[in-house]
C-alpha cells in the first residue's frame, strides 16, 4: 500500500545536467558511505542537541532530508512519539544500506530521492531536519522552495551543520562569504524568497544552527 503522504511517481524529465549532477552527488557520497559514521560518529549529541531545539510537534510527520547514515534520526522519532512519522529522504543507496547496518532504520520510512524533486505530496510534513544539505545543492533557493511545498503551514525547519561556518570553509580550504547559503543575509533573503521565515540563526565555533517556520500561502 503506498503510504497517505508518497506522491504517484511521475516521468522523469529532468535536464541532462540536473542528472549529471545528481550522478556526481551519488558517487561522491557513496565512495564515503562505508567509513562514513567512523569518521564523524562523535557528532551523534549534537545532532540530538540540534532535533531537541527544532520543537517539532508531537505525532508529526518529520523528514530528513539528505539523512546520510541516519545520525539524526533515533532523536527525531523519539520527538515525534509513537504516533508521529519520520521519513528518512537519501540521494544514495549506499548511504541508505549504512544506514541500515547501524540500525537507525528501525521505525523508520526510508525513501531514496533527490531533495529537489521530492516523491512527497502537498503540505504534507510538519517539519523538516536539513544538515549539511543547502551547501551541496546547485540551487539552495530551490531546494527550500520544494522544501516548502512539502511542509504544512506552520512547520519547522532545522538547518544544521555539526561545524561552524568559519571551520567548515578551513576545512575545504577556503575563506568565508557572504554569497554562500548559510551566511545570514543570503540564507533570510532565500528564505523569505520561498516561503520560509527565519525564527533563529546561530553560527557558533562548533556548530550551525537555524529554525525558519513555513509561512502560510497568501490566498
Amino acid at each position: 500500500m503506498r503510504a497517505a503522504y508518497v506522491a504517484p511517481v511521475q516521468e522523469d524529465r529532468r535536464s541532462h545536467d540536473d542528472l549529471t549532477r545528481l550522478r556526481a552527488t551519488q558517487e561522491f557520497f557513496a565512495e564515503r558511505a562505508a567509513g562514513w559514521d567512523a569518521k564523524f560518529g562523535s557528532d551523534l549529541p549534537a545532532y540530538s542537541d540540534a532535533v531537541a531545539h527544532g520543537g517539532y510537534p508531537v505525532g508529526s510527520v518529520v523528514a530528513d532530508l539528505g539523512c546520510g547514515t541516519g545520525r539524526a534520526l533515533p532523536a527525531l522519532r523519539e520527538a515525534v512519539g509513537p504516533h508521529g512519522r519520520v521519513l528518512a529522504v537519501e540521494v544514495t543507496l549506499d548511504m541508505l544500506q549504512a544506514l541500515r547496518g547501524a540500525g537507525r532504520h528501525r521505525g523508520v520510512d526510508l525513501l531514496l530521492s533527490d531533495a529537489l524533486h521530492l516523491p512527497i505530496l502537498d503540505a504534507t510534513l510538519g517539519g523538516v531536519f536539513a544538515a549539511g544539505l543547502l551547501n551541496h545543492l546547485p540551487d539552495a533557493g530551490a531546494g527550500l522552495r520544494e522544501l516548502a511545498r512539502v511542509t504544512r503551514p506552520a512547520g519547522r525547519l532545522v538547518i544544521f551543520h555539526p561545524t561552524g561556518r568559519r571551520a567548515l570553509a578551513a576545512r575545504h580550504g577556503h575563506e568565508l562569504s557572504g554569497e554562500e547559503p548559510l551566511a545570514e543575509r543570503a540564507l533570510v533573503a532565500a528564505l523569505d524568497a520561498t516561503g520560509w521565515t527565519l525564527v533563529t540563526y546561530d553560527d557558533a565555533e562548533d556548530y550551525f544552527f537555524a529554525l525558519a517556520h513555513r509561512v502560510p500561502p497568501v490566498s
